[in-house]
């Protein structure tokens, strides 16, 4: 049976077969008292508003039975006290209740089983690092909360696969065992919330099974940089101090920062440190804004592999001035468009497509020709030109996608493809005039 780990309040829970942090990824925990108090077979979760702790779902999951198709946890183990989820006081899940781990049999070896079950890095161990005490962690256990004296080979994947020695009993908390792994600080995944669109907001990287804020202490401009492009956005234009208050998060902070050079096609790939001192409240949520997704388009030709040029941005299409615009820049728009190779245009041909209206977006487009985007091409900051209309650029390339949007549906011709300089008109399927160069058509009639 497939125990899926659930992390809650540095606490890790598991469970047979169904994987509950999948179920509502978007939960808040807003409890009257903590979770680690509540054994796993009655996990409370309050689903809250974004901006305040109103209570709006009180979701009871009772893992006993078939209430979800859920079964009773067969077991779980929790580290309780500790400054983070991988440092405390051991407690074991077992006959249905919580219990500690007597020292007696505790050694460097099962500390590791309790390290890898709760994910986390190797254990903190060594001839002159003493095993921790688990007395030391607040807040204490409760009095006639169980004692379990486990004895373990040490090759044990989970702890309630060792043995339990009854013969020997702790009736004393003062023995209870601690554990001390490394903090992993690699997170799982990452998002922009509480902006305007998917390219605005805060950040929060998804840490233990969590959705945790970022603070800005050691945020930089090439952190954003790598962010934005993962996200598919155009670059990072703004990257705040702090949030606003309605814009601050809830919850954890992680306590990790990321050490990205900016060229790193993944935050994942950039180096996570530990920060050295953990000051930071809300108010230090990092907030990032990235220019909206890159899009381009040919308007007013006669297909859509050649048109005047226009780009959208914040939503809205506008041109580009043609100031310093040449072949390089002509190519890298035809590559992006999948439209083969840039047909040359003396500068007087280029306003064949006449004049845009609105927005010109872009000005002093510098391209090396090996671009994949436009985008990646150097230019002025958006709406910044000493242009008019009367300068937006004109591409024209040399080959028509493969594209059935030429045709009406129900036109039997599946397919056009080649070099498409001509017109067209389309009666009905067999009575066809065209006027084109070099044109295919495929499954005829």
């Amino acid at each position: 049976m497939q125990l899926h780990p659930l992390t809650l309040d540095h606490m890790t829970y598991f469970s047979p077969g169904l994987d509950l942090s999948t179920l509502l990824p978007t939960l808040h925990q807003s409890c009257p008292e903590p979770l680690a108090s509540r054994p796993p077979s009655a996990i409370i979760l309050t689903l809250g508003h974004t901006h305040t702790t109103q209570t709006m779902v009180l979701l009871f999951f009772m893992i006993l039975g078939t209430g979800l198709g859920l079964s009773e946890l067969s077991h779980g183990v929790r580290l309780v006290g500790g400054p983070n989820r991988c440092e405390g006081r051991v407690e074991l899940w077992k006959n249905g209740q919580w219990g500690t781990l007597c020292d007696d049999y505790w050694t460097n070896k099962i500390m590791a089983i309790v390290c890898r079950e709760l994910e986390c890095g190797p254990a903190v161990a060594g001839p002159d690092v003493p095993l921790p005490a688990g007395k030391i962690y607040s807040p204490k256990p409760q009095k006639d909360q169980p004692i379990w004296n486990l004895k373990c080979q040490g090759t044990e994947e989970t702890l309630v696969e060792c043995e339990e020695d009854m013969s020997i009993e702790c009736s004393d908390h003062d023995e209870d065992a601690g554990a001390i792994c490394e903090e992993i600080l690699n997170f799982d995944d990452f998002h922009l919330v509480g902006g305007p669109s998917p390219c605005t907001g805060r950040v929060e990287v998804k840490y233990a099974g969590k959705w945790d804020t970022v603070c800005n202490a050691g945020w930089t401009f090439q952190d954003a940089k790598v962010l934005c492009r993962e996200l598919g956005c155009g670059r990072p234009f703004l990257t705040t101090g702090s949030c606003s208050k309605d814009q601050q998060g809830t919850g954890d902070i992680w306590p990790g920062q990321v050490e990205c050079q900016g060229s790193e096609a993944s935050l994942s790939n950039c180096p996570v440190v530990r920060m050295e001192t953990n000051n930071c409240s809300h108010k230090d949520d990092t907030w990032v804004h990235c220019e909206e997704r890159f899009a381009l388009r040919l308007v007013d030709g006669k297909h859509n592999c050649s048109g005047r040029l226009e780009v959208l941005h914040k939503g809205i299409w506008g041109s580009v001035c043609n100031d310093g615009w040449g072949e390089k820049e002509d190519q890298v728009v035809c590559q992006e468009m999948n439209c083969g190779k840039a047909v040359f245009q003396k500068p007087r041909d280029r306003v064949r497509f006449g004049h845009g209206k609105g927005h010109i977006w872009l000005d002093d487009v510098r391209c090396k020709g090996k671009e994949t985007s436009l985008e990646q091409c150097k230019h002025r900051f958006w709406g910044y030109h000493d242009c008019t209309h009367r300068e937006d650029v004109s591409v024209i390339c040399s080959v028509l996608q493969s594209s059935t949007e030429l045709f009406p549906p129900e036109n039997h011709v599946r397919k056009i493809t080649g070099p498409f300089f001509g017109t067209y008109s389309w009666p009905n399927p067999r009575n066809v005039s065209c006027q084109a160069r070099g044109f295919r058509l495929s499954h005829g009639f």
